[in-house]
């Protein structure tokens, strides 16, 4: 068993392949504390986390046990990429399920705001709100605001803005993440509202 825990996913695999039931055991250990962050960060629900993790984890015994996983080296991207199809198709069947018929005299699904035209109310405060967003673009500190430009306004991956600035990507997230939480500490203290 200790020797199972050094070994690479990759090697836990193909063991597990081959009928090492403990191989298994140690993948699941391995990954399953970041996969289950992953699905209840974005599905905000125990249960349906624990549903989605489970039903993530059954996948990959089975794509495995029918000799389909061709992932060498990558099981952690792999398992990622199970969970992540897996939460959008609940998402998927999640709004398919709440749909509404327009037959339905008791709720008129167009009379909503969001599918009018906008009121010169809105229009003013869209603009006090962009206004205000552009001054506290321009008081985070220059990294700070150019990474900032580079992904909002230039549409840049962290990638490139690593790349465009000799940094890594860590310091170029790390920036981003500065970024936000100081726009945020100052419209907090100016009392400026972002939303409408």
């Amino acid at each position: 068993m200790k020797e199972l825990v050094t070994m690479t996913d990759d090697k836990l695999v193909a063991l597990y392949a081959e009928g090492n039931c403990k191989a298994f055991d140690i993948l699941l250990n391995r990954h399953k504390s970041r996969i289950y962050a992953y699905i209840f960060r974005i599905v905000k629900d125990n249960d349906i986390a624990d549903d989605i993790f489970q039903e993530t984890f059954v996948k990959a015994i089975t794509t495995i046990n029918q000799g389909r996983y061709t992932e060498n080296g990558k099981f952690s991207a792999w398992i990622s990429r199970i969970a992540h199809n897996l939460i959008i198709d609940f998402f998927r069947q999640e709004k398919s399920e709440n749909l509404q018929s327009c037959d339905s005299t008791e709720v008129d699904i167009l009379n909503r705001k969001e599918l009018s035209d906008e009121t010169i109310e809105d229009k003013l405060v869209t603009s006090q709100i962009h206004k205000d967003i552009k001054r506290l673009v321009m008081a985070l500190p220059d990294l700070q605001r150019e990474v900032l430009l580079m992904r909002y306004y230039q549409d840049m991956s962290f990638k490139e803005i690593a790349e465009t600035t000799n940094v890594s990507i860590n310091t170029a997230l790390g920036r981003m993440r500065y970024a936000i939480l100081n726009m945020r500490r100052i419209a907090e203290e100016n009392n400026i509202i972002l939303t409408v």
